[in-house]
């Protein structure tokens, strides 16, 4: 799959927030995930390496919130290797109550799997 398809595929099932499916076909077994430095201080890792890490780290996000409001992922800005998107959510958590996400995602893709995710809040 090429970058425009992969990233096709990320805007439509990330709209449908089958987050789930898309780590499971479009990620690399290698894929490693980055979240900004000041996610450790939420208690969240950083780099993130392996797709069972990743997944496991997408279940941890799941688990620790109480109810998912709404959501929503933008069309996708696609380069040779990359694509863009920008999430949005309105979540309210378990231990923090209700709050309005918004965070630009970038992911590289390498020979039709996602082999970076990198998030800026």
């Amino acid at each position: 799959m090429t970058t425009q398809e992969v990233a096709n595929k990320y805007y439509e099932l990330a709209c449908q927030n089958e987050y789930i499916r898309i780590q499971d076909e479009y990620y690399a077994d290698n894929v490693i995930s980055v979240e900004p430095e000041h996610a450790a201080a939420r208690g969240m890792q950083v780099v993130t390496k392996g797709k069972p890490a990743v997944v496991a780290k997408g279940v941890a996000f799941r688990e620790s919130r109480e109810e998912l409001h709404s959501q929503s992922c933008s069309e996708p800005l696609v380069t040779v290797d990359f694509f863009s998107v920008i999430l949005k959510r309105d979540i309210t958590f378990k231990n923090r109550g209700r709050v309005q996400l918004e965070e630009i995602g970038i992911f590289q893709v390498k020979d039709g799997k996602i082999i970076l995710e990198q998030f800026f809040y």
